[in-house]
């Protein structure tokens, strides 16, 4: 775990990249810039230093994590070990358990209503989805 764990200050874009939140960093950045990041309750930059123990707050929706900072890397890890390097909320994972069972229980709409306009026979199926019949 040594050859993972970052000494140096490690900033909070890197961070959350390095931790497998978003893909890219430019994709973290715009995360942090728009207020969709906060750091022990408060908005802050891209470039803010974080440290163990700093709680986060990460809106990705539907879905929102409550995390503590337990290790810092700069470098980009595994899924598994990219695991270690916070802890989350008791209350962050049952409220995404109950989102992701929330969204499952709902109707899905067909792709080909989506793509284009609908034909009669999708209109009919929309108005019935609606109503709930």
């Amino acid at each position: 775990m040594a050859d993972t764990v970052s000494t140096l200050p490690v900033r909070l874009d890197k961070w959350l990249w390095a931790a497998r939140f978003f893909k890219t960093r430019r994709l973290s950045v715009d995360a942090v810039n728009s207020g969709r990041v906060e750091v022990n309750q408060h908005r802050v930059k891209p470039a803010r230093i974080v440290q163990p123990g700093d709680f986060l707050e990460i809106r990705k929706p539907p879905f929102r994590y409550q995390l503590k900072i337990l290790d810092l890397s700069s470098r980009r890890l595994s899924p598994a070990l990219a695991q270690t390097l916070y802890e989350e909320t008791e209350d962050s994972r049952a409220e995404r358990q109950r989102v992701r069972q929330q969204m499952q229980s709902q109707p899905t709409i067909e792709r080909r209503l989506i793509d284009g306009k609908p034909s009669k026979r999708d209109r009919r199926h929309l108005r019935k989805m609606r109503q709930g019949d």
